[in-house]
């Protein structure tokens, strides 16, 4: 049996310096541990999109140590499950309430993740923690709202999101279920005063039962230290083979084939919605990396850790035009010596490319406006690929197969005769 204290102290300091490190990297502050790539629906989109051996790998060890010690994932590792930590904190309330758990989640979690595996994002951005947590902090509208949101939820129910709406929580719940190591109560030193349920923040301790629901345990440890008869463990312990009352056992075949059945829906669905999408786009300045205007609006999960940490500031977030981040180069231009925005992506949503290959990927294709050109001779100066070239008393020429389309020459001309156009499709150059 492990000691609560130990189990509590290593936990909190966990999820401290994954919060600072969360919040570093979606602020553009700093992003020296990659912990995004642990979230488990980028990886879930890493693997539909962009499968390597190292995401597989990740995918596996996140599920294996949810099957040997339940939910951690969601306590620790979690950027949104560590906001609603917050606000517990903060409401400090005497007593939170008891939650049953609801059948509900496994339906949103065949919604979700069966559109994302028929190609599109567009519904998983909506629901999905680290998505919404990344939209919050980033100052999205959208991501505000639904914080404003969870933090009423998580005051009147504590973190009922975690465990009864969250589609990554309702994936993890079925695996934890049957975890090894479990939060167990020992009937013979329970003396059933209440106190770990009442201070339980996913209301899964039926003390007046003694029984604890493991599925929706995210594993905070809290309970632990509570209990002044040492009537709470967390030990190695094998579920019963017991067989399930008939009733109970045909409740969950009914929920498993309909949430198989939404899923499928779902992943049609998912299919079309991906092309009603893209039908409303029109031809937008995409990161290096990011492939097309079709895929890329089905990819993009608008976490906006690309927009925090573009040091240009030409990466925008998710308007009314455009559903997913674009570029724009009113302001500023694609340093041709930075592919930060393909280092941090942690979907694939954006391809991650080395500095040379991106300096090889053309986004787009300058061109000018002969009309508008003072013939300064600016853009042939600053463009580092040389792909723009002036004879003396006549107009700058673009050469197609260098220029990358990364808006230098667009901004520093005095004039703005210089335009940008979008690649459809990126590409990468020969030279």
């Amino acid at each position: 049996m492990l000691k609560a204290k130990t189990l509590q102290k290593t936990r909190l300091i966990t999820a401290l310096l994954v919060a600072i490190i969360c919040i570093g990297g979606l602020l553009g502050l700093f992003y020296p541990i990659k912990i995004f790539n642990l979230n488990i629906t980028p990886l879930i989109q890493s693997t539909i999109t962009n499968f390597t051996l190292s995401i597989g790998i990740l995918v596996i060890l996140l599920f294996t140590v949810t099957m040997i010690f339940g939910r951690i994932y969601c306590s620790t590792i979690c950027p949104l499950g560590l906001l609603q930590e917050l606000y517990i904190f903060i409401f400090h309330r005497k007593k939170l309430p008891s939650q049953k758990n609801s059948a509900f989640k496994y339906f949103i979690a065949a919604l979700t993740f069966g559109s994302l595996i028929g190609g599109t994002a567009y519904i998983i951005r909506l629901i999905d923690p680290y998505t919404v947590f990344g939209a919050g902090i980033s100052g999205s509208t959208y991501g505000l709202i639904i914080i404003a949101i969870l933090a009423l939820l998580t005051w009147s129910k504590g973190r009922y999101f975690c465990t009864n709406i969250c589609p990554v929580g309702a994936i993890l719940g079925i695996i934890a279920r049957h975890s090894l190591y479990k939060i167990t109560i020992n009937k013979d030193s329970c003396v059933a005063c209440g106190l770990c349920a009442q201070k339980c923040p996913s209301g899964c301790i039926d003390f007046k039962n003694k029984n604890v629901d493991n599925e929706t345990c995210i594993k905070c440890f809290r309970c632990l230290s509570l209990c002044h008869n040492n009537g709470i463990s967390y030990e190695k312990k094998s579920t019963p083979k017991t067989n399930p009352p008939i009733n109970t056992g045909r409740r969950r075949f009914l929920i498993g084939t309909g949430a198989l059945a939404v899923l499928a829906l779902a992943y049609k669905g998912g299919i079309e919605l991906g092309k009603k999408v893209v039908e409303k786009l029109k031809t937008t300045l995409l990161p290096p990396g990011a492939g097309d205007t079709k895929t890329f609006a089905n990819k993009c999960l608008n976490c906006n850790i690309c927009v925090a940490n573009c040091p240009m500031k030409i990466i925008q977030k998710a308007d009314d035009e455009f559903p997913v981040v674009h570029l724009k180069y009113q302001k500023s231009f694609c340093d041709y010596n930075c592919h930060k925005c393909s280092e941090v992506c942690p979907s694939g949503a954006i391809k991650k490319l080395t500095l040379k290959e991106k300096q090889h990927t053309q986004i787009g294709i300058a061109s000018i406006n002969i009309d508008s050109c003072i013939q300064c001779g600016l853009c042939v100066m600053e463009c580092p690929r040389s792909a723009i070239t002036k004879a003396q008393g006549d107009f700058p020429q673009i050469d197609t197969d260098k220029c990358i389309g990364c808006g230098a020459c667009q901004a520093v001309c005095p004039v703005s005769a210089i335009k940008v156009r979008a690649n459809e499709f990126q590409k990468t150059l020969k030279q």
